[in-house]
Order: structure tokens, then C-alpha cells, then sequence
């Protein structure tokens, strides 16, 4: 009796933890594209509507605005947050001095929320608090940097504090890749004449093919469920011109009365984290049974 409870002991622990992760998050996903499917406003409705709802939100011309950001969102973000992330971890991977003060500094972000971000950031860009009038108080009276307020630029300042918060974060995983290699390919690469340059395009870089993608898959997830961030800065607006399809399912949703369309949007959103993690999850099994 008592060796089948020994056996059975970390099935009984796991099982609570097993129960909520079960209701909590499968539970309330599967929950979200049921209401999907139906007329549901203020509270859920179960007459069934069938894909009236995605319909609906395709043809919401404020959903195209949100899809245009954050194709703008995500490519800028990444492609910035991965070259400087790059850069800064071959820089702490020279040697440089006092490299731990330099790798505290650019990871300090990664422990500040989005929230706490976003908020900095707002007053950092404000016209009247920020930038713009630390510099006319220098006395270049000309100079405006009104980014946060222009509809047709307000989405880059979302970029710009996604980039602060996100970069230190690729460095580490960059600098953990560059500590990783191995020192021999290094070493016949110099024996050979190669530059410090083609060392690190044509050997190291390569090596760290599964760094890049990681990094890609990572920071791709984060711009595709920003919220938080995006709240806290400009709040979608001004209008709704910096508005990313989170910010659309929690505004409709819950601000606008219209559940059956936040939902529809959220299943969206699932679809295009699944269609990013999902590659991921099997290049990683196949390269591990390989």
C-alpha cells in the first residue's frame, strides 16, 4: 500500500497544478472560441452565428489598422532589438572594460515591467515634459519631436520602448551563444588569417543559427500579444492610429460591449502565435531525436 502512494506521490502533487492549468488556460481558450462563434455583446449569448463574427472583424477597418501596426511593430522591433542585441553582446564578448557595469546597465530593462516602460517612456516623448522641451530650453527653439501625438508616427515610439525593454534581453541570450562556442574554430580561424570579421560572419555567426531563431520566435510572440506596453504609452491612440490587435480585443471586449468580436480578434491573435511557435516547438523535437 504504502510503496503505490510512494509511486503515485508525484501524480498527487502535480494533479492541482495539472486541474488549474487544464480549466485556467485550455479551459478558458476553448471558452473564448465558443463565445467566437456567437452574437455575444455584454455578457456571453449562446445563439450560435457561425463566422458572422470573423467576418465582422475583417471588415472593421480599425482591425486593418491594427494588422498595419503591427506588421510595422513587429519587423521594426526585431530587426532593431536583434542587431543591437547583437552588437552589444559581441562588444561585452571583446573583453571590453568594465563590461560588468556595461552588462548590468543593458539588462536593467529586462526587471522593469511594460507597464513601468510604457509610463517612462510617455514622459520621456511628451512634447511638454520630455525631449522636445529639454532641447528648446537649451535654446533650439525649432526643435519638436511630437512622435507621441502624430498619428502617422505615434506607433515608432512604441517600437522605440519595446527596443530599450527587449534588447538587453536578445544581448543575453547573443553573449550565452558567443561563450558557447567552441574556441578551437576560433583559434584555426586566426591561424588561417581571417579578419575579425569574417571570423564572426562565416564561423561564429553560423554556429548560432538556433540563437537567431530562438530570439526570433521570442521577440515575435512578445510584439503579437503587446498590451501592456502599448496601454501605457499612448493608449492605442491618438484615435486608435497605434493600435495593435490586443489593444483591439480588450477594447472591444470590454470597453465596447461587443464580446463575440473581442473574441473573434483573440482567436486571431492565438492563430498567429501558434503558427510561430508551433514550426519552432518541431524543429526543436525533430533536431533532438535527430
Amino acid at each position: 500500500m504504502f510503496d503505490y502512494l510512494e509511486k503515485q506521490l508525484p501524480k498527487l502533487i502535480m494533479a492541482p497544478t495539472a486541474i488549474v492549468m487544464l480549466v485556467c488556460m485550455y479551459g478558458f481558450i476553448g471558452w473564448t472560441a465558443v463565445l467566437s462563434f456567437t452574437k455575444s455583446r455584454m455578457l456571453p449569448q449562446w445563439e450560435f452565428v457561425g463566422w458572422a463574427q470573423y467576418e465582422r472583424l475583417f471588415a472593421n477597418p480599425r482591425w486593418h489598422v491594427a494588422l498595419d501596426n503591427l506588421l510595422v511593430f513587429t519587423l521594426l522591433f526585431i530587426i532593431i532589438a536583434l542587431l543591437l542585441g547583437l552588437m552589444l553582446a559581441i562588444l561585452l564578448d571583446r573583453n571590453i572594460r568594465n563590461d560588468g557595469a556595461l552588462r548590468t546597465i543593458y539588462l536593467y530593462p529586462m526587471a522593469v515591467s511594460f507597464i513601468v516602460t510604457g509610463t517612462a517612456w510617455k514622459w520621456i516623448l511628451n512634447p511638454g515634459l520630455g525631449i522636445e522641451k529639454m532641447v528648446r530650453d537649451l535654446g533650439f527653439t525649432d526643435f519638436e519631436f511630437r512622435w507621441l501625438v502624430e498619428p502617422d508616427m505615434a506607433i515608432y515610439t512604441i517600437v522605440i520602448a519595446a527596443v530599450w525593454q527587449s534588447s538587453g534581453f536578445v544581448m543575453a541570450m547573443f553573449l550565452a551563444g558567443l561563450r558557447g562556442v567552441d574556441d578551437s574554430l576560433i583559434k584555426a580561424a586566426q591561424m588561417d588569417g581571417a579578419s575579425t570579421f569574417r571570423t564572426y560572419w562565416h564561423i561564429i555567426l553560423p554556429v548560432m543559427q538556433p540563437v537567431f531563431f530562438g530570439s526570433v520566435v521570442i521577440l515575435s510572440h512578445i510584439a503579437i500579444k503587446s498590451f501592456d506596453l502599448v496601454q501605457s504609452l499612448t493608449g492605442g491612440g491618438p484615435g486608435y492610429a497605434s493600435d495593435l490587435p490586443a489593444t483591439f480585443m480588450y477594447t472591444h471586449a470590454f470597453s465596447r460591449a461587443q464580446m463575440g468580436l473581442g473574441a473573434a480578434s483573440a482567436m486571431v491573435m492565438l492563430a498567429g502565435v501558434m503558427a510561430i511557435i508551433v514550426p519552432y516547438l518541431y524543429s526543436e523535437l525533430r533536431g533532438k531525436k535527430s
